[in-house]
């Protein structure tokens, strides 16, 4: 049986939220209270996030609960050092909105901004994964933090497809993308029609 919050818990995640942010990014990894029930939010796959069936409307109110999401193995969830409640996402957590291209030393370096102003550079540490689309194509994804993934927007994936290379993986000839020492296939070369 699932817990209801207490009425309050949004005013008390925003509080909480609001006093950890600014010092950073929260240790959310480090918390672990009891988990107080689900609460009636769920981040769209276009990236919106909802409360009680309406658009939160305020981007600073969103970009604040991001920083309190995690994901737990069960399900995603808003956690502060008291409380820990059950959100819904869709597909991925953020959106990859913008892409830029830097050459450092003669290496490709991709970063994005995601639609809560994380900045990430795609690489080792933040990896990217295409995964199958269920209208034939794929869908890009980039690591942010923890277990939090952004789904790279539409126009930043043809962006992607444009800087796209080919390489020998496992003696398959696979197109992908190169970004600071690390580079992630994509597709099999000769299926890069099918995009």
């Amino acid at each position: 049986m699932t817990e209801t919050p207490r009425p309050s818990t949004l005013d008390s995640l925003t509080a909480t939220a609001k006093q950890a942010a600014s010092k950073g990014l929260p240790p959310v990894h480090l918390w672990n209270p009891d988990y107080c029930g689900e609460i009636d939010m769920r981040i769209a796959s276009d990236g919106s996030w909802h409360y009680l069936g309406t658009p939160i409307g305020r981007p600073a109110l969103v970009k604040l609960f991001s920083t309190i999401l995690r994901k737990d193995p069960e399900r995603y969830v808003l956690v502060t050092p008291v409380e820990r409640v059950g959100i819904i996402v869709e597909d991925a957590p953020f959106i990859a909105v913008a892409m830029e291209r830097q050459v450092y030393e003669g290496m490709q370096r991709l970063e994005f901004r995601t639609n809560v102003d994380d900045h990430v550079v795609a690489g080792p540490d933040h990896p990217m994964r295409f995964a199958p689309d269920v209208k034939g194509g794929l869908k890009p994804y980039v690591h942010v933090r923890a277990d939090l993934w952004a789904k790279v927007s539409r126009p930043v994936f043809y962006d992607l497809v444009a800087l796209g290379e080919e390489r020998m993986i496992d003696n398959k000839n696979m197109f992908g993308i190169a970004s600071d020492g690390a580079f992630f296939p994509m597709i099999e070369a000769d299926r890069l029609a099918d995009l």
